[in-house]
């Protein structure tokens, strides 16, 4: 095998790891009827039961980043992938509500290292100048498995139901973890293990990235793009459509993939764009624009078809996707040795602001929920989602503003 072969299959495997997590990052939305019946709770509740993945996955980026840049990738892969297995398992089982709680955070813990682990490799097993290519590929990948838990999910559990999905979902990680184990290597000069980082405490790698004020700005506007298409995409895009147009779940579903496809191809495109261009803040702002218009449009223009609102929900998709290259911009202004943690710090604001927008969502749905029941769950309104959903684009406004004020940089 050669070692561009080689190099690919082991960073697919990272890849499918992150893949995993966002199928498990999206999959509640398909099941809301399901979950707030089984477990007789509100929008907030609901918005706090799938965030708590989140929590857990933004809460640990930062030492899982250090972790990754100390003991490398293949172990840290290979375990948290059990770790994800044995939730999936507990919240299958969960009869009562602190139950899936915990079994939701563990599933959080076990999603947590995809990404950092992922870009670590892609980091030792591919050239500088790729960088923001592969990365945009690992968000591609990603987007497989978040495809995978909408439309086809909301088919299985409408066949199976949403506990024998999540079986599944556990039978997958843990086969996961088998073969990452079995198959991937740190990185290309060691076959047995990885070859250290310099050397640097974990205390002084967190104050090294902590104090760069370019970090900050790079991670809101990382955060405040990835929160619209966390809060909709993956928890209140399938309901919101099913009101807007009249679909059924499966329906709404797909067009709900419609943005996550979007993501699937804007981010390698945007990646590569700005390998191309050799820039960063300029194609960061492009993308911020595009998805601000995109949501402003798809809100707040009257009777829009179900075709234009396909159209817009992909290229939402398809900006937000672009921002990756916040990543490639972040790891070029780190050293060597906390290039883990400087990632782990970006996506910590990514997954965060999903962790905090979901469940303020359904927060402001509660708000304005009019009494309607339907079967025992509540039926939100399409004025009551017009007044939730305009945290969307205020979130893609600030990231604007984010991407103008990341420091100047000389061309990559």
């Amino acid at each position: 095998m050669t070692h561009s072969s080689r190099a690919w299959l082991i960073w697919s495997l990272g890849a499918l790891s992150f893949s995993y997590a966002f199928f498990q990052r999206v999959a509640p939305s398909v099941m809301v009827a399901d979950l707030m019946r089984d477990f007789a709770v509100s929008a907030a509740v609901l918005g706090n039961l799938s965030a708590i993945y989140l929590y857990a996955y933004a809460g640990l980026q930062i030492p899982i980043g250090l972790a990754l840049d100390r003991w490398g990738p293949r172990r840290m892969l290979s375990g948290a992938a059990i770790l994800a297995a044995c939730g999936s398992f507990l919240f299958a089982t969960a009869e009562g509500l602190n139950l899936a709680y915990a079994g939701r955070l563990l599933v959080g813990i076990g999603c947590a290292v995809g990404f950092v682990g992922a870009l670590k490799l892609a980091t030792h097993w591919f050239p500088p100048t790729r960088f923001a290519f592969v990365s945009g590929m690992t968000m591609l990948v990603a987007m497989m498995g978040a495809v995978a838990g909408q439309a086809p999910l909301a088919a299985l559990v409408d066949e199976v139901g949403w506990r024998v999905a999540m079986f599944g979902a556990a039978g997958g990680a843990a086969l996961l973890a088998i073969v990452t184990w079995l198959i991937v290597r740190d990185r290309p000069d060691g076959e047995h293990g990885a070859a250290p980082e310099p050397s640097i405490t974990m205390a002084a790698g967190l104050r090294q990235v902590i104090l760069g004020w370019h970090n900050w700005m790079i991670a809101l506007y990382a955060g405040t793009m990835a929160a619209p298409f966390l809060a909709y995409g993956g928890l209140w895009g399938v309901t919101h459509q099913m009101q807007l147009h009249g679909l059924d779940r499966f329906e709404a579903a797909a067009t709900n993939s419609l943005m996550l496809i979007g993501w699937a191809v804007g981010a390698p495109a945007g990646g590569w764009i700005s390998d191309r261009l050799g820039r960063r803040r300029i194609p960061m702002a492009c993308a911020a624009g595009l998805s601000l218009l995109g949501w402003l449009i798809l809100l707040y223009v009257p009777n829009l078809s179900l075709a234009a609102s396909q159209f817009l929900l992909f290229a939402i998709g398809a900006a937000s996707g672009a921002m990756v290259i916040c990543i490639a911009a972040a790891r070029e202004r780190a050293s060597a040795a906390v290039s883990g943690a400087t990632t782990g710090f970006i996506n910590t604001a990514m997954v965060g602001s999903g962790a905090i927008t979901q469940p303020a969502i359904g927060y402001l749905l509660d708000l304005n929920w009019d009494g309607t029941l339907e079967a025992g769950v509540r039926i939100y309104s399409l004025g009551a989602f017009d007044a939730a959903l305009v945290t969307l684009p205020i979130c893609a406004a600030v990231g604007l503003t984010a991407a103008l004020l990341v420091p100047k940089r000389q061309p990559v």
